[in-house]
């Protein structure tokens, strides 16, 4: 087959792997097309099928495929990929939202560079609720002695938690996760509205999103059930 049917049959895979997953979740959760690696005609089929939500984890990467995708206005992007505090600001740049906020000083830091920006970004908080040595974010337990201090950062919008778990946990460890996240969201609006929104909740990939849906997610990562198997990252340049 020439490279034009191999794309053509992947685009077609894409609306079918679309078409299954929407079938499962209710229009209030936000599907979000984990695009890293992918290139932007794939970006443009999932568009063509209705996604505006796309999940990216490389700034580079991402500056160069939303170059490509220009005349897709109405494109959303999620940074989902762990911020180093010296690419914040092309973040705040190029993405309207931010997932991975994962510690205060980065907190603080997006706080300050938003303002001379005029921007008001929306930023997830990304935490743990189990313990994995892999993962950053705040772990749940500490994530209240930080609060305060979030409240304060006046240029961010805050409008959640995001979660990433392990995988090596069980359906029930998993639900008792996500349970946790929602748990504590539910919390922290309480306490901190409306400084602090915790109107989004960004958990569930490909293997696990149903659990996360049950728990309360808003937002979903889907990668692989949208656009197959994911190329390998080509090396930094």
């Amino acid at each position: 087959m020439n490279q034009s049917g191999q794309l053509g049959g992947a685009m077609t895979t894409i609306a079918e792997n679309l078409r299954a997953i929407r079938a499962t979740i209710p229009d209030t959760v936000r599907l979000l097309a984990v695009s890293k690696t992918f290139p932007a005609a794939a970006i443009r089929a999932a568009y063509g099928e209705g996604v505006r939500d796309f999940g990216e984890s490389r700034i580079q990467e991402a500056i160069a495929k939303q170059a490509e995708l220009a005349d897709l206005t109405d494109i959303q992007w999620h940074f989902i990929g762990h911020l180093q505090s010296n690419k914040a600001q092309k973040a705040l740049t190029h993405f309207d939202w931010i997932h991975t906020c994962d510690h205060l000083a980065l907190a603080q830091r997006l706080d300050r560079l938003a303002a001379p920006l005029e921007k008001s970004p929306r930023i997830l908080l990304q935490v743990k609720p189990c313990p994995d040595p892999d993962k950053y974010g705040w772990p749940l337990e500490s994530l209240g002695e930080d609060l305060p201090a979030l409240a304060q950062c006046q240029h961010l919008n805050i409008q959640g938690l995001m979660t990433i778990l392990p995988l090596s946990l069980t359906s029930g460890e998993i639900r008792q996760a996500f349970q946790a996240t929602q748990a504590a969201a539910a919390q922290i609006q309480g306490q901190f509205s409306p400084a602090l929104k915790m109107t989004e909740l960004s958990m569930g990939m490909s293997g696990d999103y149903p659990l996360a849906v049950e728990a309360g997610a808003t937002m979903i990562r889907i990668g692989r059930g949208i656009f197959g198997d994911r190329p390998p990252f080509p090396p930094p340049t």
